[in-house]
């Protein structure tokens, strides 16, 4: 043994000591993380993603002997929220309290025997907010269900189990309930197709409800065939209708909430719309605006100045008065159960009941009266063909346990738009169009009142689409961010120049036609695509544009230089010379064209 070693076996010697603390530190940092990753992977392969509270199986009912047409849902497994009455089992309302406080079911909610009844299985009951009174996702008492997108974050909620367990290809859909946003949420966040029908065609009995005028049963699925087909038995909608043409508008107010790339949305959504035979080039609109003023009883809500009239004032009125009505009414269900047991819930949902109970209502009336101008306003702007087309959620979904002050900045941003079906009780289909940043987005898709089978049609005729068109989108270079500014006509704009910046000048033009179709007096679309055509050689082509945006511009600088391009190689040196001299009197420092003057004065003499 050498005598360095020898040394540092010494006891005595405080170099030991110090390789000793040197290694042991070493070892405790790699056991934390293993720890960690070992925590961090049982996390992820959580049984059953953490989706369910029971499993049990509720077998379909018999199918009709032959020749009798095969059942709509056979073959299919679904789960329920912990909110839906199963026969001879007790349901929980996501409060272990609620469970030992209540009896078993003696009978089985409508809306399941339903499913039950057309093919469907059912495999168990799944993990939500307490007291459907929250939006995250999270339960203190069962756990929070993983979301398979994100394991980190949320999933969203109240009906969180239910999208994880559709998510995560448990089940082949799942039933929710909707207050403010309970299926929408967890649609968004966990990428899977949600559907929110609209306020009382399905029914509610043997459903435990904490607001019943907000609240609907809804669903999610994966396959848009599957949600098609559920919507049908549960809402018992009629097979064929006559087909109408879609018109759909745009809120470009309120995708300017949205901090997914907003460019990138609405190109999918406008080249879907324009390519699908049966429906009109979108429509744009300031919703906000609209509501503001079609809606005279949000003045109650919101500030009492004029402001009301722009921004995103009016929504926030709107977000105020379904919060007070989610209040009142659950106050008036369940104050006293909650005075008498006094249960144990999370602090989040601990704060929003006090919150109802402790709040009184002397607008209650106000309330109902802005929820029927709200229904109202939005049949006269959507009528029987329209949809509406907003951001599900502003914000990609939050880390598990964030911080109170997070979420209620969460909460004050998302809200405004999930207020909007939840008030109107129109129906609103959640559905996913990729990710960004390995979060999934979405858009949504808003019908008025008992157009729920015009909405199904839409989201079945135009989600492969959506699909195809994501990811053409997702591999193709990014747009730059203009704070959602930007109608359909100037996305397309932008593409053409990022083509052309590739040097694709062929699919430059593409992006540039498209444009003009939906804008023709813009002359920097017409000017664009001149330039693209002159590195084609295609010198004609080039001075038309050019003359048609001089036209609509007699100051357009690039247009006169790009049109006197052309001109010079086509050979009409004199009209070339015309403009060249034309930018010298627009730009008189612009050498580009003042050197061109000279050559082609050299050319003439």
């Amino acid at each position: 043994m050498s005598k360095l070693n020898s040394k540092l076996l010494n006891l005595e010697n405080p170099r030991l000591w110090v390789v000793i603390g040197i290694s042991v530190a070493g070892i405790v940092i790699l056991a934390e993380t293993q720890r960690r990753k070992m925590k961090a992977k049982k996390m992820i392969i959580k049984e059953d993603f953490g989706a369910f509270i029971e499993r049990f199986e509720l077998l379909a009912f018999a199918h009709p002997p032959p020749p009798a047409a095969r059942l709509s849902l056979s073959g299919l497994t679904f789960a329920v929220k912990d909110v839906f009455d199963v026969k001879d089992h007790v349901t929980g309302f996501g409060n272990p309290d609620w469970k030992n406080t209540h009896e078993t079911a003696d009978k089985t909610a409508l809306a399941v025997t339903t499913l039950l009844k057309n093919g469907a299985t059912c495999v168990g009951k799944t993990v939500m907010d307490e007291l459907s009174f929250g939006f995250t996702g999270e339960n203190v008492h069962y756990g929070t269900p993983t979301n398979p997108k994100m394991p980190s974050h949320i999933p969203g909620g109240s009906s969180s189990g239910s999208a994880v367990a559709v998510a995560a290809d448990l089940v082949d859909f799942a039933l929710g309930t909707d207050i403010i946003g309970c299926i929408r949420i967890p649609s968004a966040y966990c990428g899977v197709i949600g559907f929110r029908p609209s306020h009382g065609v399905v029914s509610t009995i043997g459903v435990v409800s904490s607001s019943q005028s907000l609240e609907t049963i809804g669903f999610f699925a994966r396959d848009p065939s599957v949600m098609h087909r559920v919507g049908h038995v549960l809402l018992n909608l009629k097979q064929v209708e006559p087909k109408r043409t879609r018109r759909c508008i745009i809120a470009d107010d309120l995708f300017q909430l949205s901090k997914a790339p907003k460019q990138n949305i609405l190109s999918i959504v406008c080249k879907v719309i324009k390519d699908l035979k049966g429906y009109q080039l979108p429509e744009h609109m300031n919703f906000s605006q609209y509501i503001a003023a079609n809606v005279p009883s949000l003045k109650e809500f919101g500030e009492e100045s004029t402001k009301l009239q722009s921004g995103i004032s009016a929504l926030k009125a709107l977000c105020s008065a379904m919060l007070s009505l989610l209040r009142h009414e659950f106050k008036s269900n369940h104050h006293e159960w909650v005075e008498s047991v006094e249960p144990k819930v999370g602090p989040g949902v601990s704060s929003r009941v006090l919150e109802a109970l402790t709040t009184t209502h002397d607008n209650v009336k106000t309330l109902y009266k802005v929820r029927t101008e709200m229904r109202a306003a939005i049949r006269s702007l959507l009528k029987d063909d329209g949809i509406l087309i907003i951001p599900t959620v502003a914000d990609p979904p939050l880390r598990l346990n964030s911080k109170k002050g997070v979420l209620s900045e969460f909460h004050d941003r998302a809200f405004p738009l999930l207020s909007i079906a939840s008030m109107s009780g129109c129906c609103q289909v959640t559905a996913p169009i990729g990710n960004h940043n390995d979060y999934p987005i979405s858009v949504s898709f808003i019908a008025s009142h008992g157009a729920d089978k015009f909405l199904l049609d839409t989201v079945l005729d135009m989600y492969s689409s959506l699909q195809d068109q994501a990811s053409i989108v997702s591999n193709s270079v990014p747009l730059p961010d203009v704070n959602g500014n930007m109608d359909a006509s100037d996305l397309l704009k932008e593409k053409g120049n990022a083509a052309y910046k590739k040097k694709e000048w062929n699919k430059a033009v593409s992006y540039y036609t498209e444009a003009i179709k939906l804008n023709e007096g813009n002359a920097t679309f017409y000017s664009n695509r001149a330039a693209a055509y002159l590195e084609l050689g295609c010198f004609q082509e080039a001075e038309e544009d050019c003359s048609k945006a001089i036209t609509l511009d007699k100051k357009n600088v690039k247009a006169y230089m790009r049109r006197g391009t052309a001109r010079e190689s086509l050979l009409f040196v004199k009209e070339a010379l015309q403009d060249f001299k034309h930018v010298c009197v627009l730009e008189p420092q612009n050498k580009t064209a003042s050197d061109a003057e000279k050559r082609l004065r050299k050319m003439m003499n």
